[in-house]
């Protein structure tokens, strides 16, 4: 089959998943696409800002606390810390009083970055929230945390 045989993009069978969960992965792909290209100025990727917010507000914390604050793998949270240490944004260092711990903590550095992502989020969420009324973003709001908690109780599976 030719990519011009190929059914357009948005047809929807009951198999494949249904229209929503389709609308909810083109939107999420679209949200990390808009909020990368936002981020691109400060030398942060897209998922890095998540990260160096836990860390501009926790500050020193054990690596494997921050996988899990993140509900990330610990081998990603490894990666992203190595980029984000090789751009100056993070320290590493172990614990002096459990040398097998990693500790991880925002650079002073980093901190400087701190009210620009903040700034970027606020555009991105208006961007969101575009032609919504009050009612409408409560709304919104109220579904996508029930969606969120289906899904992180397993029972949206």
């Amino acid at each position: 089959m030719t990519s011009e045989q190929l059914p357009p993009a948005d047809t929807t069978e009951a198999g494949y998943g249904g229209p929503v969960s389709r609308t909810l992965a083109r939107v999420s792909r679209l949200h990390r696409l808009a909020g990368g290209k936002l981020l691109r100025p400060t030398g942060l990727c897209s998922g890095q800002e998540f990260l160096m917010m836990t860390l501009w507000d926790a500050g020193s914390v054990r690596q494997s606390d921050l996988a899990k604050a993140l509900d990330l793998d610990p081998s990603t949270v490894t990666l992203m810390l190595r980029r984000l240490e090789q751009g100056g944004h993070v320290v590493r260092s172990r614990d002096p009083q459990d040398r097998r711990v990693m500790l991880v903590r925002a650079s002073e550095e980093s901190y400087t970055l701190r009210p620009e992502v903040a700034h970027i989020w606020a555009r991105l969420e208006k961007r969101i929230l575009d032609g919504l009324d009050d009612a409408e973003r409560d709304a919104f709001a109220a579904i996508l945390a029930k969606v969120e908690k289906n899904l992180a109780s397993g029972t949206g599976a």
